[in-house]
């Protein structure tokens, strides 16, 4: 009899440790990338015509126009290239002169 109670305890702690394994991965591996992601669109969704930007690639470039999921950058004299508003890094830092 005591160890038909002893195998339905450990049974009930198993899960318990799961559950807690599960919380744990929840709080410092998911939240944090969901609250990344939701920063990262607000980001890409406020930029405006006139923003120096850097690419994930390193380009450097002045939004010219904005499409629904691509951004036409202007670098460098007259050229332009069109990227995908996912490949917008960030903000461009305005140069120091000296």
């Amino acid at each position: 009899m005591n160890m038909i109670l002893l195998q339905a305890g450990t049974g009930s702690t198993s899960l318990i440790f799961f559950m807690l394994i599960f919380a744990v991965m929840y709080f410092f591996m998911i939240r944090p990338q969901i609250k990344k992601q939701k920063k990262e669109t607000a980001f890409r969704e406020a930029l405006k015509v006139g923003d120096k930007v850097v690419t994930i690639g390193g380009i450097h470039g002045k939004i010219s126009e904005i499409g629904k999921a691509t951004i036409v950058l202007d670098v460098h004299d007259s050229g332009k290239l069109k990227v995908e508003k996912s490949a917008i890094s960030m903000l461009a830092q305005t140069e120091i002169q000296s």
